[in-house]
């Protein structure tokens, strides 16, 4: 389970890719805002039944508590993201009503770039005598490989200083993260008529849509992506080599999902942020405080492009 569709569909795509040449190993995607009686048709039908399910926690636990879906066979039972699924209290009611439909005997898995304190011993109760694993010093912004520069600017002057990065910066593609579904869909127009041809992904917009527009970002047909939070954990898009908050996040740990959309699978990227007020110093304090780490000015003679291109 994951907390949003664009990654639960992501999820569904590598578990096919892994078997492809398993023909007897099913996959199956569920999630809101699609029509649940295809879900129902798929279930009920033995033949299109999957042994791998991926989902978001409403749509499954809807699914379970119409005895549309059994779980009573899972062996294992995995939340991606899981500090972002068991901190809203919603979708962690989901989770345990999901989790309690589940045999006693199953593995467990949880998984999280970031795990704030307050969070673990929720895991926990899920867990039997766990054992944890830390890929990277907690300390430590783990994204080698990434440069990170910070632009001090007013509110103003944003929309002026992404037109000159975007016709300055070499990339792949971009991503630019904005803290409302509203920026998303303004930034986005504005980027259009700029003759910056750019696609929105947020909340606002159709699940087909989101859909759609995720594909299209991950096939290379678009090469810049204006986003809220609902890309910015999780998302594998391996072209992607520069992100900008044109919004910073509110927290460090927000800030760390988001850079980390740039230079995946081990290649270089680049993020700029955007800082245009007291909250954003704080926040940019923070970040270079939990992750010991600089984020420095941009460089007024701007960044070599072979410092993050890859050769």
């Amino acid at each position: 389970m994951c907390h949003t569709r664009e990654l639960a569909y992501q999820i569904k795509n590598e578990y096919a890719r892994f078997s492809k040449y398993l023909p007897d190993v099913k996959t199956a995607v569920f999630y809101g805002g699609t029509p649940i009686q295809k879900d129902i048709d798929l279930l009920k039908n033995k033949e299109s039944f999957p042994n791998i399910i991926v989902g978001t926690p409403g749509r499954l636990n809807a699914l379970v508590r119409d005895k549309i879906l059994s779980l009573r066979n899972v062996k294992a039972f995995v939340l991606d993201e899981c500090d972002k699924m068991l901190d809203q209290i919603d979708m962690r009611r989901d989770v345990q009503e999901i989790f309690r439909a589940t045999p006693t005997e199953k593995q467990v898995m949880m998984f999280s770039a970031t795990l704030p304190q307050d969070i673990r011993p929720i895991c926990r109760k899920f867990m039997r005598n766990p054992l944890e694993v830390f890929v990277d010093d907690e300390t430590k912004l783990t994204l080698h490989g990434l440069q990170q520069y910070s632009i001090k600017l007013s509110e103003g002057e944003k929309n002026r200083k992404l037109n000159e990065l975007l016709d300055s910066l070499e990339f792949n593609q971009v991503i630019i993260f904005v803290k409302s579904t509203l920026r998303a869909t303004e930034l986005d127009k504005l980027l259009r008529e700029c003759n910056f041809p750019s696609i929105a992904v947020h909340s606002g917009v159709s699940q087909e849509e989101r859909i759609k527009r995720y594909k299209e970002f991950k096939e290379f047909n678009k090469r810049i992506c204006v986003a809220t939070d609902v890309f910015g954990r999780g998302i594998d898009i391996e072209r992607i080599n520069l992100a900008i908050n044109y919004d910073l996040p509110a927290d460090a740990d927000s800030y760390l999902h988001r850079v980390g959309r740039a230079g995946r699978f081990g290649t270089k990227g680049l993020s700029i942020s955007f800082v245009s007020s007291e909250q954003d110093e704080a926040v940019l304090k923070e970040i270079e405080k939990r992750f010991d780490a600089q984020v420095p000015p941009y460089p007024e003679g701007g960044v070599d492009s072979s410092t993050y291109m890859a050769s």
